[in-house]
């Protein structure tokens, strides 16, 4: 496992379909906490919440946790966490870079530490994980992201080719659910926010296919999971709910 990676989750209040999701309870703890507790457990490094508002940094640190305030005006959670790493490690000691999105609870901490598989390899600049796709109504559900992964015989790390929100590709096989957790170089995030905003990227809503349009590789690890879903609606945060609710009286 890589010795010198630094965890970051970026968040914001100012969702427009579920305001302040950040703070939304689940069975008695906001979700970005549900999130930030998982990303210790995984415990391969410090982690940190990069937040544009100084009530999430607070929470986190009443917890004794770290938060860094970014700014605002940020574009995107990647921007948001190249801010927090260059704030917090100023002097370039983390090598590798984990962003977790804060509207993930259900995420398993396996999943974190699967994430920095692919760099067992130096030549890897960014990695990320996908599982097969069982349900067949994920295969035409555009909230599920689809990955074209060139899979090597035997191997369960592969190079993202493409990303999608359509079926793809087309023909008899498997097909691979995205699950968006990233890793990356340091130098790979200092790379990648500095680029300009890709056509691919506007029209599919898939930040990563800027990374592919410039050149950078990105390997996936496949993981045999059931995919852990972001929280976007009212209704993802019902189903998150009843998830770990359940999970929890499991574990009583």
């Amino acid at each position: 496992m890589i010795k010198n990676t630094l965890v970051v989750i970026p968040t914001r209040l100012g969702a427009t379909r579920l305001p302040n999701k950040p703070l939304a309870d689940i069975c008695g703890k906001p979700m970005i906490v549900r999130v930030w507790e998982k990303a210790i457990r995984a415990d391969v490094g410090p982690v940190i919440v990069a937040s544009a508002e100084q009530e999430i940094v607070d929470i986190i640190e009443s917890l004794g946790g770290h938060g860094v305030l970014t700014h605002s005006s940020l574009a995107t959670g990647t921007d948001r966490v190249k801010a927090a790493v260059d704030m917090y490690d100023p002097q370039g000691k983390y090598s590798h870079v984990i962003n977790i999105q804060g509207d993930l609870p259900t995420l398993e901490p396996d999943l974190v530490r699967h994430v920095l598989e692919p760099f067992e390899d130096p030549t890897v600049d960014m990695a990320t994980l996908a599982t097969p796709i069982t349900d067949p109504h994920e295969l035409t559900d555009g909230n599920v992201v689809k990955i074209a992964l060139s899979l090597r015989d035997g191997k369960d790390i592969g190079r993202a080719l493409y990303f999608s929100r359509n079926l793809m590709p087309s023909g008899d096989g498997p097909h691979f659910h995205h699950i968006g957790l990233y890793a990356y170089t340091r130098d790979c995030l200092n790379r990648f926010v500095d680029l300009p905003v890709n056509d691919l990227e506007v029209r599919e809503r898939l930040e990563q296919l800027r990374a592919l349009a410039h050149g950078i590789r990105i390997e996936v690890k496949l993981v045999e999971t059931q995919a852990p879903f972001g929280v976007d609606t009212p209704a993802d945060l019902a189903k998150a709910i009843r998830v770990i609710r359940a999970l929890e009286a499991r574990s009583v």
